[in-house]
């Protein structure tokens, strides 16, 4: 069996992928163009990718591939109906970066909460030695216990954030984007109220033609002035050119983001026009991305190709 790793440095080169080695021949590529990714997988039976489009333009020449495993949990950039045709078998890993996904959704919010970056900046600029009092509070923040902590998307990782939120003291409100999910132990409501209600609100749902640009200028102007947005989603979740806006009007009072409409995020994203980090925090979409997080997703997929030549169905997303 020919194992080959296409976006490899998108899972960190100080991950180790000789574990591959053990299931049969195995070589690894980093990112690069469509049509070298071609080559590389003409003679492959099994692909490991992260952010190729894996279609018939792709796969057309690649007659031996039986396997395609997504090192992600999103598979939007598969064509399923095209692998099913061919009859390739497609995986992906779940619940892999829960935690890590989770614990960034706290690290943005609070850092725009609590004003964080004004306070470090204050210190090390030196006007914190040269005051006279004890403290500072110029930048006024507020507590989270009481407040009301809206979620769009209740899955794995926001069941997660929702625990968090309740710890902290939150009132829990969701919004099910496919309007499936039953889950009694928080209140579910409609996207209206999520909206005028949250004071905080995390993204946490999948890119659907549902949920692509969900947050867009008529959802923003719902929101309380004094709102929070918070997206470790996917980034057309949210429309970047209305969220900017949004900011810079005083429409909501703030946005920490690690995800974008466009991936590297684009010189012409106005986004990258505001400085000011009370408003706005972006990372680079590197919320799933802990050292644990990592390996376990390179574990699942092992297990994925492991399950596979044992004819088991694990992590399936083709049937």
């Amino acid at each position: 069996m020919k194992i080959v790793m296409l976006d490899r440095n998108s899972v960190g080169m100080d991950m180790d992928v000789s574990i591959f080695q053990r299931l049969g021949e195995f070589e690894a590529h980093d990112v690069a163009d469509r049509q070298s990714c071609k080559e590389w997988i003409r003679d492959a039976n099994v692909v490991i990718f992260n952010k190729s489009r894996m279609d018939e333009d792709m796969l057309k020449d690649a007659s031996n591939v039986q396997l395609l495993c997504v090192t992600a949990t999103g598979f939007d950039n598969i064509d399923l109906a095209y692998a099913r045709e061919r009859k390739i078998a497609v995986a992906n890993v779940r619940n892999y970066s829960t935690p890590a996904v989770a614990q960034h959704t706290f690290a943005l919010a609070l850092y725009i909460l609590e004003k964080i970056g004004y306070y470090d900046d204050y210190v090390k600029s030196g006007a914190y030695s040269n005051q006279l009092g004890f403290s500072n509070f110029d930048e006024k923040y507020n507590e989270l216990e009481g407040k009301t902590w809206g979620i769009i998307g209740l899955g794995n990782i926001g069941k997660r954030v929702a625990s968090i939120a309740k710890a902290f003291g939150c009132n829990v409100i969701f919004y099910s984007a496919s309007g499936n999910n039953d889950t009694k132990e928080y209140e579910r409501v409609d996207l209206d109220t999520i909206l005028k209600e949250s004071d905080i609100l995390s993204l946490h749902c999948p890119l659907t033609d549902r949920t692509r640009n969900l947050i867009n200028k008529d959802a923003l102007s719902k929101m309380k002035k004094t709102a929070i947005l918070v997206n470790v989603a996917r980034g057309p979740v949210v429309n970047d050119e209305d969220l900017y806006e949004a900011l810079e009007k005083g429409v909501i009072a703030g946005a920490g983001l690690d995800v974008l409409g466009v991936e590297p995020m684009e010189k012409s994203n106005p986004l990258g026009k505001i400085k000011d980090s009370r408003k706005l925090l972006i990372t680079p979409h590197m919320a799933w991305a802990s050292v644990e997080a990592r390996t376990r997703c390179l574990q699942e997929v092992y297990k994925n190709i492991e399950a596979f030549v044992k004819g088991e169905n694990r992590n399936r997303v083709d049937i």
